[in-house]
């Protein structure tokens, strides 16, 4: 049986955190109400549509599912192919990362007068859970997709236009690479359009 497609959840996720990004200043108690908000968006998998989840063999997909007309936050989904990694990078912005589908590993690196290193235990983003990262809590990681034979995706909130921000890539030598992201899709989804709801309600 299918499970019906629900937009209504991101719309009023992206509701909520306009809200909160409105009337909080202050990164820690935004990120800790910010955590809570996508803690309870990934919990369901019913809500993403379908072009937002396909993977590319070539490597992982940044699809925009809102941008803040501000530019004070956007909302992404990174799809994960098998084996697919991210290089070790910073954001340098506050964010949120939840685990919608499959599974995730995160490992945090830290600079040192050799280069750059593991600052910590890698830790695995299962369905449901939450992450922060942000310049004041620890900004650089290198992602990948925890199972070797299916796609991942995780839903990432970030405290500006991510795909427009000028950002670095690290390698193990310490050499520092800029790039914009940019993302993978030229279409949102539509979670605006309210005709079914309506319809069903009447």
């Amino acid at each position: 049986m299918t499970v019906p497609y629900q937009p209504a959840r991101l719309r009023q996720f992206l509701a909520e955190l306009t809200r909160l990004v409105n009337d909080t200043a202050e990164e820690a108690p935004l990120l800790a109400r910010g955590r809570a908000l996508l803690a309870d968006l990934v919990r369901h998998d019913d809500w993403l549509a379908e072009p937002y989840t396909l993977p590319s063999p070539v490597r992982y997909q940044q699809y925009l599912l809102y941008a803040d007309p501000l530019e004070r936050f956007s909302v992404v989904s990174f799809v994960w192919g098998p084996g697919q990694q991210t290089p070790i990078h910073n954001h340098t912005v506050w964010g949120l990362i939840g685990m919608l589908r499959g599974a995730e590993i995160s490992e945090p690196f830290v600079r040192t007068a050799e280069g750059w290193r593991a600052g910590g235990p890698s830790h695995r983003l299962r369905p449901g859970m939450v992450e922060a990262v942000s310049p004041t809590l620890g900004d650089v990681h290198r992602v990948s997709n925890a199972l070797a034979d299916q796609v991942s995706i995780s839903i990432h909130v970030y405290g500006a236009n991510i795909g427009a921000v000028r950002r670095s890539v690290f390698l193990a030598d310490g050499t520092e690479k800029p790039f914009i992201s940019g993302y993978s899709n030229a279409t949102l989804p539509n979670v605006w359009d309210r005709s079914q709801e309506t319809s069903a309600a009447a």
